[in-house]
């Protein structure tokens, strides 16, 4: 991640180490780490925000998901209940068709 930044910025090497003196310089090295130690701790926060903010999501779409799937479930068994009814009708017209088929190859004789 800090490549692609640097590459964003177009920063070399030697550039890098420049930016990190003048740091050096400019916050003294006694305040690095306790200014290191904030950043740490700000992106932690930021984590977990973002952590909570997406079990808040998840937990507030779980009924829609568990209604859904509900839902869904009894159109599959209504969809299945019509099936088994037009095969009943389809088998029930098959056997009618065949016995007047064969009353009428009957009478023809």
């Amino acid at each position: 991640m800090l490549n692609s930044v640097f590459l964003f910025l177009n920063l070399g090497g030697g550039e890098i180490f420049i930016v990190i003196l003048m740091i050096v310089m400019f916050f003294g090295s006694d305040k690095l780490p306790g200014i290191a130690k904030g950043l740490g701790k700000g992106l932690r926060e930021i984590n977990d925000a973002k952590n909570q903010i997406q079990a808040e999501i998840s937990k507030g779409t779980d009924g829609f998901k568990e209604e859904l799937q509900k839902h869904t479930s009894e159109i599959q068994s209504e969809i299945t209940k019509a099936g088994e009814g037009m095969k009943r009708q389809m088998e029930e017209a098959e056997k009618v068709a065949k016995d007047e088929g064969k009353s009428i190859e009957d009478t023809m004789k």
